[in-house]
């Protein structure tokens, strides 16, 4: 049977469609299958304020075909534990956006080091496909040079993932500016996490700033140790403040100068590329150290020291394919791959871990018994020996804001400091101070932006779409507050867990796919988003293609996949 007139028209207008619009026998023996299966659980992250507001939409869909969800919100620590460790059905992720789609993000997938849960998530795929041939196409693609092979086998991974229905798209994810109307000159960030408050002028009033800034947790708890080097529980947005790299990511996807002037790519005899980076004169920490060639390659010594490449860097390029670095005659800084790989300045862009610390924030030179890795990672052992990590000894790096101090009670933060750079080799900040503000809630945040305590929030997780519209629409609030949003630059998605039964079975994977009314979804929690087919964003390199089968919402075709596929023979 299929849907009525009235079913379709409301399918279209984003409402949910009706169960009596699918035949009774056959939607009866779906929900009686379905609930046989168990409890799914569904993890996510307890503070992002955007998905908290899906969640409840997606396990009410999946209700109405019988399956039964469990939600897990959990910390950002126990939710990577969950993921990495494959414990979980469904939880929502996204894509990292430029510059690390689709290159680093899939590379992220072959050793499963990240917290994302895909590499558990594609444990079982439907044979004769295996997530090891699927890796193997990715180690390949990575390698590639030739344009027109890239887009043909970039095709082919992005068909075989999509055909195991193990990772539903869901919208594109936006990043949010809510400006007090007495700041100025917003332009949205190149990457997530880069909120660019360098390039704000105060236009009345002090130059002494408040944000409220979107973090790995969603709502902001701790700027970690701030060390250039790890990666958590440091945040990006405050380490992208005060530390820079060779190059930076710009507009368009194009790569450009940062602590290197200029460079140039030469095939070399390691079957790989040399790069040499011209470096930028008259540049100085924020302590006073000067940035030279010897910083550079002391900055290298320690993030790539082989153990750690091998363990925490190997999900990309630069740490998997990077065999040595030195200062030339010339005092530019050279680095050589054995392997050729395309993405390679786009990584050495990445907010982490390849920014430069002062020679000063050491706190010994042997990059193997003195590491500047985090300390809690200990001892890092490799295949040729170990690295000790005992971290940094201060924070200062070349960028436009320096660290200046934390407030803290008990042990939790309350702020943070800091200040403009005035000996910048860029732009100078207007801003004089800029004051990271830790709010409980997002109800807290809305109201210091209404009372004029804050006057800034940048960044997803800290406001719904909800607050945000009515902060953008309401004329006494518009007057006051000026709402900025970023093009899409990530995919946000459902991961389904084939390692975690039910969901070994492809039919149920698709039964819930296609049960969860996405336009709805997006229609109602999410209106300053739009819902996407594709797992990355459509400009992202080799990835503005058409996949098959359409994973959109048919709540007809969800009951017929019921039951392993056979649920169409109890039409009444």
């Amino acid at each position: 049977m299929k849907f009525t007139a009235a079913a379709i028209s409301a399918a279209f207008l984003g409402s949910v469609v009706a169960s009596t619009d699918v035949d009774s026998g056959v939607l009866e023996a779906a929900i009686n299958c379905n609930g046989e299966l168990g409890d799914l659980e569904f993890v996510f992250l307890e503070d992002e304020a955007v998905v908290r507001s899906i969640e409840d939409d997606i396990r009410a869909d999946l209700s109405k075909i019988g399956l039964n969800v469990v939600a897990k919100p959990l910390d950002k620590a126990d939710l990577n534990t969950a993921r990495q460790g494959g414990d979980f059905h469904l939880s929502i992720s996204e894509t990292w956006g430029l510059p690390y789609d689709p290159h680093s993000f899939a590379a992220g997938w072959i050793d499963g080091a990240g917290g994302e849960g895909i590499y558990p998530a594609m444990e079982k795929f439907e044979a004769p496909s295996t997530r090891e041939e699927l890796l193997d196409m990715v180690t390949e693609v990575l390698q590639l040079e030739d344009k027109q092979e890239l887009e043909t086998k970039w095709l082919d991974v992005h068909t075989y993932y999509h055909e195991q229905a193990v990772l539903m798209p869901l919208y594109g994810k936006r990043i949010p500016t809510l400006m007090n109307r007495r700041l100025v000159g917003y332009v949205a960030g190149q990457q997530q996490f880069d909120y660019p408050v360098h390039r704000l002028s105060v236009d009345a009033g002090p130059k002494n700033v408040t944000i409220s800034p979107g973090a790995r947790n969603g709502l902001f708890h701790t700027v970690g140790t701030m060390n250039a080097h790890v990666y958590g529980p440091n945040e990006f947005f405050s380490n992208n403040w005060v530390y820079e790299g060779l190059v930076a990511f710009g507009g368009n996807g194009v790569v450009e100068p940062a602590l290197a002037t200029e460079w140039s790519k030469a095939p070399n005899d390691l079957g790989g590329d040399t790069y040499t980076f011209k470096l930028r004169e008259n540049v100085t920490f924020h302590d006073g150290a000067l940035w030279d060639c010897s910083v550079a390659k002391l900055n290298f010594d320690h993030i790539l020291a082989r153990p750690l490449a091998e363990v925490k860097h190997s999900w990309y390029g630069v740490g998997s394919n990077t065999v040595d670095w030195f200062c030339d005659d010339n005092n530019n800084f050279v680095m050589q791959t054995d392997v050729k790989h395309e993405a390679y300045l786009n990584e050495l862009s990445l907010i982490r871990p390849t920014r430069m610390i002062s020679p000063n924030s050491f706190i010994g030179n042997d990059a193997l018994k003195n590491n500047s890795c985090h300390v809690e990672w200990g001892t890092v052992e490799g295949t040729d020996g170990s690295v000790t990590c005992v971290g940094i000894q201060s924070i200062s790096g070349t960028g436009p804001f320096e660290y200046i101090s934390e407030d803290t009670t008990d042990g939790t933060t309350n702020s943070v400091l800091f200040g403009s750079n005035k000996n910048y080799w860029g732009t100078v900040p207007d801003i004089d101070f800029l004051k990271v503000v830790r709010y409980a809630s997002s109800d807290d945040v809305r109201d210091a932006l209404l009372s004029d305590e804050l006057d800034l929030v940048w960044g997803a997780g800290v406001l719904s779409d909800t607050d945000i519209l009515d902060f953008r629409d309401d004329p006494e609030k518009s007057t006051k507050i000026q709402v900025g949003l970023s093009n899409p630059i990530q995919t946000a998605m459902l991961i389904l867990n084939t390692g975690n039964p039910p969901l070994d079975n492809i039919n149920v994977r698709k039964t819930v796919i296609h049960a969860i009314n996405k336009g709805a979804l997006v229609e109602k929690e999410l209106p300053l988003s739009q819902q996407v087919d594709n797992i990355f964003p459509r400009d992202a390199p080799y990835c503005d293609v058409d996949l098959s089968p359409r994973w959109s919402y048919d709540f007809e075709k969800a009951a017929l996949l019921s039951c392993d596929g056979t649920a169409g023979n109890y039409v009444t």
